[in-house]
């Protein structure tokens, strides 16, 4: 599934799923957390479900209830007659958070998605995503839930970067993702009105390793495909470091346009081009 964007959509609000769908988003989240009041979450699963029996050739992820919310298991109970492409975990910490999803759902080899970094507990589970055995497509996180978990006034400075608490939860979620060798996902940016921005931050996400981002408007769906979409340039610059190896197949170190390159070069552009 390729994951460049993934585009949240409220599970109350049906009306919203095609439109979501024929973003471009790479996959669209249909969220039954946050997005949905406690009163509206059983009319929430009874949407998804009616949309899940529809074919959509945009993949379908849907994110369910904490684990500890009492909700969890409903949410399943509504969406595994006709399984969507993955599920989003929220507030997960670790590969037991895991487990106990897998567990509820009567060992359905769902893909899964965690949010590994909303509470407090999660940070020190973070290396054990790694040890997963269930298939687990990418690793998110979120910037909102933690401070408020911690008693942080703001997860941003007065520049809008964020703070040195936040800022370390995002790098660990990179680090966390890359070692269980699945795709980095980076959290939303809130204002969605500000495109410049949203351009910025995703750029940073991709320089920083990041393989995709989460969307919360279809205005954002395009300034994500392009940031975390390889130029012709950047294509171009693999194909001839591959090649540079592939013709001097001993060599640790070679010269290209004037710039030494080494194995680590070679393996970002395998990278680059999906290659193993």
């Amino acid at each position: 599934m390729k994951m460049r964007s993934l585009l949240f959509v409220p599970a109350d609000r049906p009306e919203r799923y095609l439109r979501a769908a024929q973003s471009g988003a790479d996959a669209i989240i249909i969220d039954l957390e946050d997005s949905v009041s406690p009163a509206n979450k059983q009319a929430g699963r009874e949407s998804v479900a009616d949309f899940l029996q529809t074919a959509s050739e945009t993949p379908v992820i849907v994110r369910v209830n904490p684990l500890d919310s009492g909700e969890t298991a409903a949410d399943l109970a509504a969406i595994l007659p006709q399984p969507p492409d993955a599920v989003m975990l929220p507030k997960a910490e670790g590969a037991a958070s895991v487990q106990r999803l897998v567990h509820l759902m009567d060992g359905a080899q769902m893909p899964v998605i965690p949010i590994g970094t909303e509470t407090p507990a999660a940070i020190f589970e973070l290396g054990t995503y790694r040890d997963v055995k269930t298939p687990m497509i990418g690793l998110t996180w979120g910037a909102e839930d933690l401070p408020a978990a911690i008693g942080a006034t703001s997860a941003r400075e007065p520049d809008g970067k964020y703070t040195p608490p936040i800022e370390t939860a995002r790098s660990l979620i990179l680090f966390a993702a890359h070692a269980a060798g699945v795709p980095a996902i980076e959290t939303v940016y809130p204002d969605i009105r500000d495109l410049e921005g949203l351009a910025a931050y995703a750029a940073r996400g991709r320089r920083d390793g990041f393989s995709g981002m989460m969307a919360i408007h279809p205005a954002q769906v395009d300034v994500i495909n392009h940031a975390f979409t390889s130029t012709q340039e950047e294509v171009a610059r693999a194909r001839a470091i591959i090649d540079a190896f592939e013709q001097n197949p001993g060599a640790g170190t070679l010269q290209l346009d004037g710039r030494m390159i080494d194995r680590p070069h070679l393996l970002q552009a395998r990278r680059l081009l999906g290659e193993s």
